[in-house]
């Protein structure tokens, strides 16, 4: 088979797996394709993580889009955590520019391992109303010290800022499970475009071929995902959340250490 082939064999399964990620489960589609660029078609990690991170821009836009229509997608209260994200994504890619490539491979997938865990034996079932009766000056804080973490990770590592999310939207600022899928690939197509221009901007332009194809498969199985996910109840969803972050870290885990 020859190389252009098989890249475009990989950067398909990549997008597959990228975009159902995002579009079910609001995952970074980083989480996904910076393993499989890096392990099958030994791109640098600096720029794998910077293909995934631009990836996910389209990808987690029209997911937005898709839950907001379905209602699921808080915006107004989502800003404060967006700002605080964006802000720090930018050091942690500046910071990740800095180290070896062997502290950016395989470092959030035992993390996404116990994440899943949790939504499958602690499903998310907290309704909007209970959202609503919460403080608001308490839900700001709680989202800018949320918004700190996430955004060092998504700049750090490309991959797990949107699961990270989810888990702040759900466990710290009470949100039910499709509203937080929904407003958590809202904010991911802002620091994932941040995080990946910084990317390019420190480390330069990564192979287009690769970038292009990761973006349209992406784009495509995030549309399909999240049109199922929003008609599916929310214990379904957690399960499937649960079972995708779990399956995907298990796989990557294997491919670079068995």
């Amino acid at each position: 088979m020859s190389d252009i082939l098989i890249k475009i064999l990989v950067c398909f399964l990549a997008g597959a797996g990228a975009g159902i990620g995002t579009g079910f489960a609001g995952m970074s589609a980083a989480a996904i394709i910076g393993p499989m660029l890096i392990t099958f078609l030994g791109v640098p990690a600096y720029d794998a993580v910077g293909i995934g991170l631009i990836s996910d821009v389209l990808a987690s836009l029209v997911s937005a889009y898709t839950y907001k229509k379905s209602g699921n997608l808080d915006v107004k209260n989502s800003l404060p955590l967006l700002a605080s994200v964006l802000v720090v994504t930018t050091v942690g890619s500046f910071v990740a520019s800095l180290l070896p490539e062997q502290a950016m491979s395989g470092t959030m997938q035992i993390a996404l391992i116990i994440i899943g865990l949790r939504f499958l034996l602690k499903p998310v079932n907290k309704t909007r109303e209970q959202l609503e009766a919460g403080s608001q000056k308490s839900r700001l804080v709680k989202a800018i010290i949320g918004g700190v973490f996430v955004g060092f990770i998504c700049g750090f590592v490309g991959a797990g800022g949107g699961m990270m999310l989810l888990l702040v939207l759900t466990t710290f600022l009470g949100y039910p499970m499709h509203l937080a899928v929904g407003t958590s690939v809202f904010i991911m197509a802002f620091t994932a475009l941040t995080g990946g221009i910084s990317h390019f901007i420190i480390g330069g332009l990564p192979d287009i071929l690769c970038l292009v194809l990761c973006v349209v498969f992406t784009l495509i199985w995030a549309r399909i995902a999240a049109k199922i996910a929003n008609k599916s109840n929310a214990k379904t969803l957690n399960r499937v959340v649960g079972i995708v972050m779990i399956a995907t870290s298990i796989v990557i885990l294997a491919v670079n250490y068995l």
